[in-house]
């Protein structure tokens, strides 16, 4: 292992034996046949492969092993997510092979793809995998597209996302996938065992290109082309709730274009077990809870929260549905980079029951404002606005629905033109646009 062990070191590892019943060991070769089932068992990442490759490639990029990963490929520093620690399946997948369900495990290790597989088949078999049937996960496009690797030295190092590969009976494969999935591993039906003539390679693993360029790369011209360095740095964005958090699904569908200029980062809620945590933890986003209970007064809370947003490297804070006031120094310090949405015509209507006084006081237009937050309760500079009319017979539920409807549409819109710097808050606490600069 070049670059890892000088002249007389050496390596002291630790190894655990087990023991098979003969009429369990695998793979059953003789019952294995043409048109059974490939099912891959997610990796957590690299599972300590090709890292002297890695090595390379790194040394040779902009980034630092101490820098924030490459976009969307997690908030970690690049070395941590490198060092993912190696799944280990034995526990989980042990009673999966009980079942005699299983015909064959292959461990997908050194030699990726291409070489383990055909270990456990046999002569006569190979097996046709279609990547587009699986999750890769984004370091590895980084890594193709940073050391312009061929897919066959990406399929022949890493495990591009398959850490083991069973193979099944195809009227079996629902059960295995059920069971699988009942000890809380993430698998996919990812190709199936075809007759490989003499000669033939015995791994076909279609649309890697394909797979990959949804990660993050563009293909023109039949070469694959980065699109990493090539975007615009996004801006990571924390969105601090406290409940359901329909603003923060707006939020979340609007970041996954590939035109917007922001990245959720975190989600961090001061509740805990609460609906947004659940939406944030369905779309890849890391999550905190900072019970606000916990803390003796508001500037420890806030401290707290401070060191998450510290921690991922956050740009920008939205506030969707966040029902704390925050103290005046965490207001100062993300001056300008935080963002609220208030459900009424800001200056009318502040407070927690907008949509009452709105009611109360017989308008017939209300609506929704995004704003920056400044110390003074909804008194920020306004963003965006949208109007609403008050209907007859109004109540509050069915007021506060349509409005809901409006702030999906304008809190995205806002965070978009902060994120993009097509607005921002002047140092004079006015609000500044590109246009009138």
């Amino acid at each position: 292992m070049p670059d890892m062990y000088p002249p007389g070191d050496y390596d002291l590892a630790g190894f655990a034996v087990g023991a098979v019943e003969r009429g369990q060991k695998l793979p059953v070769l003789d019952a294995i046949a043409e048109g059974d089932v490939v099912v891959g068992i997610a990796s957590s990442g690299l599972h300590s492969n090709g890292f002297s490759l890695v090595r390379k490639i790194v040394a040779k990029s902009s980034l630092q092993y101490s820098s924030p990963a490459p976009d969307n490929c997690g908030d970690q520093t690049l070395g941590d997510l490198l060092l993912t620690p190696t799944r280990i399946y034995s526990q989980s997948l042990l009673p999966v092979l009980h079942s005699g369900h299983v015909k064959a495990f292959a461990h997908i290790t050194g030699g990726g793809l291409l070489e383990n597989i055909p270990r456990v088949l046999p002569s006569k078999c190979g097996v046709d995998l279609d990547a587009q049937t699986w999750r890769i996960p984004k370091i590895f496009s980084w890594l193709q597209q940073e050391g312009q690797l061929s897919e066959e030295e990406m399929a022949r190092t890493f495990n591009c996302g398959i850490g083991a590969a069973l193979v099944v009976s195809k009227d079996l494969t629902e059960q295995v996938l059920r069971d699988i999935q009942q000890h809380q591993e993430e698998a996919w039906v990812i190709g199936r065992v075809v007759a490989c003539p003499e000669g033939s390679p015995r791994v076909r693993v279609r649309h890697l290109v394909q797979a990959m360029r949804i990660n993050g790369s563009v293909l023109e011209n039949g070469t694959m082309k980065s699109h990493f360095s090539a975007q615009p740095k996004k801006a990571r964005v924390a969105v601090l709730i406290s409940g359901t958090g329909s603003n923060l699904q707006a939020l979340i569908d609007s970041t996954q274009e590939p035109s917007s200029a922001a990245h959720i980062a975190v989600v961090i809620s001061n509740k805990p077990e609460v609906a947004g945590l659940d939406k944030a933890a369905r779309a890849g986003i890391p999550t905190r809870v900072i019970n606000h209970k916990l803390y003796k007064s508001r500037v420890e809370f806030d401290t707290a929260v401070n060191q998450v947003l510290e921690e991922f490297f956050i740009d920008i804070v939205c506030l969707a549905g966040f029902m704390r006031i925050l103290s005046g120094p965490f207001v100062r310090k993300w001056n300008g980079k935080m963002l609220n949405i208030h459900p009424s015509l800001l200056p009318s209507f502040r407070g927690s029951n907008a949509h009452e006084q709105a009611l109360g006081a017989g308008v017939t237009v209300t609506g929704c404002t995004v704003h920056f937050v400044a110390e003074e309760v909804d008194a920020g500079q306004i963003i965006l606005q949208e109007a609403v009319p008050v209907k007859r017979g109004d109540t509050v539920a069915t007021l506060s629905e349509r409005v809901k409807l409006a702030e999906h549409k304008i809190f995205p819109t806002a965070l978009q033109l902060v994120a993009s710097g097509a607005v921002r808050l002047g140092e004079d606490g006015r609000l500044c646009c590109v246009q009138d600069e």
